[in-house]
């Protein structure tokens, strides 16, 4: 086994949740997911593609049909973006592996801004690329110094990784702050890999997304941008994701799938089909309950005594500390023990968040959030005895 691989560190986040799986009595608030189903229609997409027997190979770019429909649903947000810019991948992270891949070698240098879910640092460091960290400051809210970056985004460096709206502290963009990373970027000849998978889930007045690259980036410029059904079509253990990038780019990209997975496979890709039919009425929906469930659940951690949060402008988690508590490991395995309470270790998104927990709140039911809060409450109660 490579030294890169055996010195993963195992997830955090996992760890926890093992502590308390099997556990009825445990609210899991700790992974990325709602604990709502994936919609009726894509399931019936899915199930009625397996009753036709679509069992075989696809295309390594996808469905034609699906990457045009991707194509239409991005251009429906962003500026024109042609089905020969779009690759179908098996999930999200998958994508954003292919883009390291293709991208980042041994030896490179690649420039994060975290904190970040880890997943996306540990990629190009399997590959044998150095990872250079630029950290959001924590405020009122979480910001970026955008000196800071450009002092670390260099004619060295061969790609910038930004996630945002940010999982794990809900931190997004704004388009100046874009603008100024694109220019920089052009200027450095740095790839930008965007992680905008959660750019539905987002909470600006009167807006359908969150700022994208794909709102001001030219066709060829160096920029892909990453995608999954994941979190708007609450298909998490489906794997389907896309990418957007030049063409050139995904010419090629073709080959790395085939080397990856080959394709995603044919009846989960008519799930995604069906996922973007209804995208029209099914995605603001879910962000309007979404944006209930966070304005249900921030103020109340707001009001605990010692608890800091910010009101996340983006993404489905609330990201917050308790004073005196700066073991976020130790402290989220003595919640799930002591008060049932199942959170993410801010440790998990890297050292820059020790001290944080992250509170996924995309749930069916608001008064579940409740529950947890009152439970986060006695526990701090008997902190304080």
């Amino acid at each position: 086994m490579r030294a890169a691989i055996s010195q993963l560190p195992a997830s955090k986040i996992r760890e926890v949740a093992n502590a308390g799986m099997g556990r009825s009595d445990v609210l899991p608030f700790w992974f990325g997911e709602s604990d709502e189903p994936t919609p009726e229609f894509v399931r019936e997409a899915a199930a009625a593609s397996l009753s036709r027997g679509e069992t075989f190979y696809a295309h390594n770019l996808g469905l034609p049909e699906l990457r045009e429909a991707i194509a239409r649903y991005t251009s429906s947000l962003h500026p024109a973006v042609a089905p020969e810019r779009i690759a179908v991948t098996s999930s999200g992270v998958n994508a954003l592996m292919l883009a390291m891949q293709a991208l980042a070698a041994a030896g490179d240098e690649v420039v994060a801004v975290v904190p970040v879910w880890p997943n996306l640092t540990a990629q190009p460091a399997i590959l044998g690329a150095s990872v250079k960290r630029v950290s959001l400051r924590a405020g009122s809210g979480w910001t970026l110094d955008l000196d800071q970056l450009r002092g670390a985004v260099t004619e060295r460096t061969a790609v910038l990784l930004l996630n945002a709206p940010n999982n794990p502290t809900g931190w997004t963009l704004t388009r100046a702050e874009q603008q100024a990373i694109l220019d920089h970027c052009r200027r450095t000849g740095t790839w930008i890999v965007a992680d905008e998978v959660y750019e539905r889930l987002y909470f600006g007045e009167g807006a359908q997304a969150a700022p994208s690259f794909l709102d001001i980036a030219m066709a060829d410029d160096r920029v892909v941008v990453v995608h999954s059904f994941s979190k708007s079509f609450l298909m998490t253990g489906w794997r389907l994701g896309w990418l957007v990038a030049p063409a050139d780019f995904i010419a090629d990209m073709g080959k790395l799938i085939e080397f990856n997975t080959s394709c995603a496979p044919v009846f989960v890709q008519r799930g995604g089909l069906a996922a973007l039919a209804h995208a029209g009425e099914f995605v603001p929906a879910l962000v309007q309950r979404l944006k209930t469930c966070r304005d249900t659940l921030v103020p109340q951690l707001a009001a605990l005594p010692g608890v800091r949060v910010a009101n996340p402008l983006g993404g489905m988690y609330a990201f917050f500390r308790v004073e005196g508590q700066n073991d976020s490991l130790a402290f989220a395995k003595r919640l799930v023990k002591d008060a049932g309470l199942g959170l993410a270790p801010g440790a998990a998104f890297g050292d820059e968040a020790e001290g944080w927990l992250r509170w996924c709140f995309a749930s069916k039911d608001p008064a579940r959030l409740t529950l947890g809060v009152e439970r986060l409450r006695q526990a701090l109660a008997g902190l304080a005895l």
